[in-house]
């Protein structure tokens, strides 16, 4: 199994178009590298591919990998996209992918719920360009994507307010935990989670990779800059530093490697030089980055 981070950045990219903060600043100066919006591509065997998430930024995503470059006669090797969500920075990728002869898109019925024409609209809109061949994705089933390739997608509690209220709480966020049938190897990807629970802790263990939500630094960072007056777990993502946040609670997990990955443009692991980055290149912690690439 290949997973190919397509983008590691939180909703916004980085450096983010209306920001001046210490990290943008220095993403512009070239003393960091830019960041698209978040999104990975998955593939047993190289030859079909499975989006998670459809980020704003998906036409430069695709034409930055040859892997996803289109065939003959406009046939490509993207089979299906996997939604986590229905954040516009996940889906709005959707609507630019509507030239295609036919989607198949796998989300949960409250996802699906809050895309609809009562919701956001984007489900609704793409309908009207392209055939949508929809596919329900239930919390804790098997799903066989291709021969060799199956996920299981998992539930993500969160206390954060919907924007389009769908009336679904169960399966508004989930995360995917990916299984190479012919190795036994797994990946999980996870780029929202509020909170550690004992049953996500269940889900990410063992795992060969994690990928993990790397949104904040610090819960008050949005504060301290004066950009945001809610917190980072206030806005659904577990911070990475603190006595509870993901940085001392992930090393206890059984898991090969960890990579952070939907970091927000003001987390200063963005930074190479940075020392929040230093404290994770020592734990072993990698931070991701467009094209990163990752086997199992």
């Amino acid at each position: 199994m290949l997973l190919r981070v397509l983008g590691s950045a939180a909703g916004g990219g980085s450096p983010q178009w209306n920001c001046t903060c210490p990290v943008c600043a220095a993403v512009r100066s070239r003393a960091g590298l830019a960041r698209t919006q978040s999104s990975v591509a998955v593939s047993a065997d190289r030859r079909r591919w499975f989006l998670i998430n459809a980020s704003p930024d998906v036409r430069t995503q695709i034409e930055a990998f040859p892997g996803l470059h289109p065939h003959d006669d406009r046939t490509t090797p993207l089979e299906a996209v996997l939604l986590t969500d229905a954040e516009l920075d996940h889906t709005l990728g959707l609507l630019l992918l509507r030239e295609a002869r036919a989607l198949r898109l796998y989300a949960t019925p409250a996802v699906r719920k809050t895309l609809s024409a009562d919701g956001s609209g984007i489900l609704s809109t793409l309908e009207r360009y392209c055939p949508v061949e929809w596919r329900a994705v239930i919390p804790g089933d098997e799903l066989a994507l291709a021969d060799g390739l199956s996920c299981r997608a998992f539930d993500v509690p969160s206390s954060k307010r919907a924007r389009f209220e769908a009336g679904l709480e169960h399966g508004r966020v989930v995360g995917y935990r990916l299984t190479d049938e012919r190795s036994g190897g797994t990946l999980v990807y996870l780029p929202g989670v509020q909170s550690l629970t004992p049953a996500l802790r269940v889900e990410i263990e063992d795992s060969e990779c994690l990928l993990i939500d790397g949104t904040c630094w610090r819960d008050d960072e949005l504060v301290r800059l004066g950009l945001a007056g809610r917190t980072s777990r206030e806005m659904g993502h577990l911070p990475i530093e603190g006595q509870d946040g993901s940085l001392a609670q992930l090393p206890s997990l059984r898991v090969g490697r960890t990579i952070f990955v939907h970091m927000n443009n003001t987390n200063p692991i963005l930074l190479e030089d940075a020392p929040e980055r230093r404290i994770l290149d020592e734990k072993g912690m990698e931070v991701a980055m467009d094209g990163l690439e990752v086997q199992v």
